[in-house]
């Protein structure tokens, strides 16, 4: 991960999270403290949390969450004598989400994936970040729209499908599909006008469905 503005060589790409990240906890009137990117080492992922636990309240990653040789951050924070409460959450985009804490300081980690760090944010971090400032926001509401689209996923999982809305020909909002799924299409969210919430229960949509929306006004 690079540095916006600075040389990437082949394999590396730029960082997005960092600022999305920063921008939606300055909405929340979080004072934001950004200790820039960590080697994929274990020694700079520890000695990235050992600076955040001394000097902040809450600690926000995002990348190397996962299960593969270079992700990091759950060994970093268990050798630091953190706890991980919750890890890796049956949704899509955003799998490998933590949560725990180090101390007494509360740790949310987050996909590496733009898409899903973004989705994870609204959805698992931005509600659990408000209780902690003592907030009582009520849940955001979903509203039904007529689906555009043909989809299909696993049971037990719950998705969030990338959509824009535009009126039907009898006036009902109808969702459109971005056509580009992958969880690292940053673009999806900018063009996006909300995501379809599917639950657990749910394996195919057809369209003309009614599936529920979460327009993306509702959790600014």
């Amino acid at each position: 991960v690079r540095e916006p503005g600075t040389p990437a060589p082949e394999g590396c790409i730029y960082d997005a999270n960092r600022y999305a990240l920063a921008a939606q906890l300055a909405r929340l009137g979080c004072e934001v403290g950004d200790l820039g990117i960590a080697a994929d080492r274990l020694d700079s992922v520890g000695a990235m949390l050992d600076r955040a636990v001394t000097g902040y309240d809450l600690i926000v990653s995002s990348g190397g969450m996962s299960t593969g040789e270079e992700d990091h951050v759950k060994a970093a924070l268990e050798a630091a004598g953190g706890t991980l409460h919750a890890w890796r959450l049956a949704i899509k985009p955003g799998r490998p989400v933590a949560l725990g804490q180090i101390g007494p300081v509360p740790f949310i980690g987050l996909p590496g994936n733009p898409v899903a760090v973004l989705v994870t944010f609204l959805r698992v971090a931005r509600p659990l970040i408000l209780r902690l400032a003592g907030g009582r926001e009520p849940p955001p509401h979903l509203f039904p729209v007529r689906a555009g689209f043909t989809y299909r996923k696993k049971r037990d999982r719950r998705e969030y499908v990338r959509v824009t809305l535009a009126d039907g020909a009898d006036g009902v909002p109808v969702a459109s599909k971005f056509p580009r799924d992958g969880a690292g299409v940053l673009s999806s969210m900018v063009a996006a006008d909300g995501l379809v919430e599917l639950a657990e229960t749910v394996t195919e949509v057809a369209p003309g469905d009614s599936v529920p929306f979460l327009p993306f006004s509702e959790v600014e």
